[in-house]
């Protein structure tokens, strides 16, 4: 059973980190995935989208930056919440943006002119990349905590088809990305977290031995299982441990959105998207849906853990 949705309701709904579909180039190394290093800064230009208010956050469509990462629409942390007073949607702004290999954040924003229209956006449709169309996904509710994971298939890192329910029996971990994402704070956020969640419960004394990560790709396109194992190879996974995967693009955007994930490209070849990590229980059951990129590896581990106590 299919149902349509339309994707303007989609791109309201959803608060998006946008990210780049680049050209393919080499994983990360591995001595970069778990480093702070490497700072890098930025002068930016844009239009704020939206000042979230009580949090430290801040969305703005921005130009090109040169060298790391198209003009977008995206969600930047800001350490220092005085900095957004008087700000608002329209505004143009001038920030500095700076990057290390795990966190990204803006400061020193400057209001360049006064709010305005800027007209409408184009929608466009994730299957196509058209715009004004709409998109065909599995007729299936949300899901909360204590409902139980439907089964879903996809293909692995080594090219193999799994599923879900081959999990039941661990504690699961499932997060989403693309492997292109460029900017520190969303996919490779979570990928660091994985490696850390991944090494801590492994040399947990007397720690549980039934739980697995699982790391689903919204890009089948460009993240074939080869793209898939080299990136895991960066972030030192064990294959045992953490498996990569992506699929039919119905049945990601249908597990996806069972967890309140959203994606979609933009015309200029970027996919946006927000971010969820989940935990499920070796008895099949949602335990935690995890909003955004504020976890840490220690707190999903502690899920992780209770978890794997569960009888399945």
């Amino acid at each position: 059973m299919v149902r349509l949705f339309s994707l303007l309701a989609l791109a309201a709904a959803v608060c998006t980190a946008s990210c780049k579909k680049s050209q393919e180039t080499a994983i990360a190394p591995p001595n970069q995935a778990l480093s702070p290093t490497n700072q890098q800064i930025f002068q930016v230009k844009g239009i704020i989208v939206n000042v979230k208010a009580g949090t430290k956050e801040v969305e703005i469509k921005h130009e090109e930056i040169p060298g790391y990462m198209p003009a977008m629409t995206m969600p930047f942390d800001v350490r220092n919440t005085n900095e957004l007073a008087g700000l608002a949607p329209g505004d143009a702004v001038a920030f500095r943006m700076i990057v290390t290999d795990t966190e990204g954040w803006i400061d020193q924003i400057r209001k360049l002119g006064p709010a305005g229209t800027n007209g409408p956006v184009a929608v466009v449709d994730p299957l196509t990349g058209q715009p004004g169309k709409i998109r065909i996904v599995r007729d299936l509710e949300p899901l909360n905590e204590g409902d139980p994971l439907p089964e879903y298939h996809f293909t692995n890192q080594f090219g193999q088809r799994i599923s879900t329910a081959q999990f039941k029996g661990q504690a699961l971990a499932i997060t989403f990305i693309f492997t292109r994402c460029p900017f520190p704070a969303y996919c490779p956020f979570t990928a660091h977290n994985f490696t850390e969640t991944q090494l801590k419960l492994s040399a947990r004394p007397n720690g549980p031995k039934n739980w697995h990560l699982l790391t689903i790709s919204f890009d089948p396109e460009f993240d074939t299982p080869r793209v898939l194992k080299a990136y895991g190879e960066a972030y030192k996974y064990d294959p045992e441990r953490w498996t990569l995967a992506t699929g039919a693009i119905v049945d990601v955007m249908a597990i996806g959105e069972q967890f309140g994930l959203a994606f979609y490209p933009e015309k200029t070849g970027i996919i946006s998207h927000n971010l969820r990590t989940v935990v499920i229980d070796p008895a099949g059951r949602v335990q935690k849906i995890i909003v955004g990129n504020t976890w840490t590896s220690d707190e999903l581990v502690e899920e992780m853990v209770k978890a794997a106590g569960v009888k399945s």
